[in-house]
């Protein structure tokens, strides 16, 4: 049994470095300092704040997150390429470094404003009307935005393929799920997933921005992901130099794709949102059935893997069309979501294991 690395945490991901870990702890009390003033200026302005019903802290506490998150992210991804391990994205062309620091903030962003807002949400179902005054409310804007500088900080500044992965996960996930339970219609199910995009409410600028803002990180996982690939071509672990090239390709159309399924909801152009969703599945596919030629030298076991994933699709197709009808239209929508970017998190770690020599 080996164990991981002094530079490297548990899951593979490189450790914080000393610098980081300073650079981090100093930007979170300067965060904390700027969310006490913060707490204090929304107290004195607002008259009342509670955590539930009418003028609810959540909102204020998650735009607080918001903003120092996207301070944070920018601050420690730019930073970042100077880390060792991280100097390739020196040799990325200036438009190519700038659209990967835009989806890496826009994601930390959200899933910061989206995580705060949950989180006091959650709390207010415990203390129900209870008012927030001008002391907790500083308290808790110090705490709340101080936290969110250090996390975010030190996510962007370990930013890597496997960790952009769970960022990717994380955020789909949690995109979504608040669109559920907050969309205006509580029986979305029973029409369409994408259903959840089709109001003119908070819910559905939740779902359309999680789909968009998701598929700018998934054009931006394709550039990590072809450095991965070329140093496996280079160690000769990756024995076809082609695939280096052409799967990048395939994940940034994919993450086109993605992002167009949340541009054209299907109350806007439903023929463009079909067609995007479509142009994703297909990517996929693509990606699955030419593996063996493509990736040839990944570990068996990945194929295994990999194939599986082509025959729950499959049979996910065949379960749906009519002549069977046991899936409905929005169980077959979140099953095909759920296999494709189970795939994706699959590949990743493969990929990375794959240049491992443990």
């Amino acid at each position: 049994m080996t164990s991981p690395s002094a530079g490297t945490l548990p899951d593979g991901t490189p450790a914080p470095t000393r610098r980081v870990e300073s650079e981090a702890v100093y930007l979170a009390f300067a965060g904390g300092a700027l969310g006490a003033l913060y707490g204090l200026i929304v107290a004195l302005v607002t008259a009342t704040l509670t955590l539930t019903d009418e003028n609810p802290f959540a909102l204020w506490a998650a735009l607080g997150a918001a903003v120092v998150a996207a301070v944070a992210s920018t601050v420690g991804y730019w930073r970042a390429r100077g880390r060792p391990g991280q100097e390739w994205r020196r040799t990325l062309a200036p438009w190519k470094f700038t659209v990967n620091t835009i989806s890496v903030v826009i994601v930390h962003t959200a899933l910061a404003f989206l995580a705060t807002y949950a989180l006091y949400r959650v709390l207010g179902l415990g203390f129900i009307g209870l008012p927030v005054i001008p002391f907790w409310a500083v308290v808790l804007m110090a705490v709340t935005l101080g936290l969110s500088t250090y996390i975010v900080y030190l996510s962007a500044s370990s930013m890597t393929t496997q960790r952009m992965s769970s960022l990717l996960m994380a955020f789909i996930v949690i995109g979504t799920l608040t669109a559920m339970v907050t969309t205006p219609d509580p029986e979305w199910w029973k029409v369409h997933f994408s259903h959840l995009g089709s109001f003119d409410a908070l819910s559905s600028w939740v779902f359309n921005g999680t789909l968009i803002a998701g598929g700018l990180l998934v054009t931006t996982f394709a550039v990590y992901i072809a450095n991965d690939m070329d140093q496996r071509v280079e160690a000769g672990v990756l024995t076809n130099p082609r695939g280096a090239r052409v799967v990048p390709v395939l994940f940034v159309v994919m993450g086109i794709m993605l992002a167009c399924v949340g541009i054209f909801p299907v109350d806007v152009n439903l023929a463009l949102h079909n067609i995007s969703a479509s142009g994703m599945a297909a990517m996929f596919i693509v990606l699955l059935v030419s593996g063996p030629t493509l990736l040839r030298g990944m570990p068996r076991s990945y194929f295994v893997a990999s194939w599986s994933f082509f025959a729950a699709t499959i049979a996910s197709v065949i379960l749906f069309i009519p002549a069977v009808g046991y899936f409905s239209l929005t169980a077959f929508e979140i099953i095909v979501f759920a296999l494709i970017f189970g795939w994706i998190a699959v590949f990743i770690r493969f990929l990375e294991a794959s240049g491992r020599t443990d």
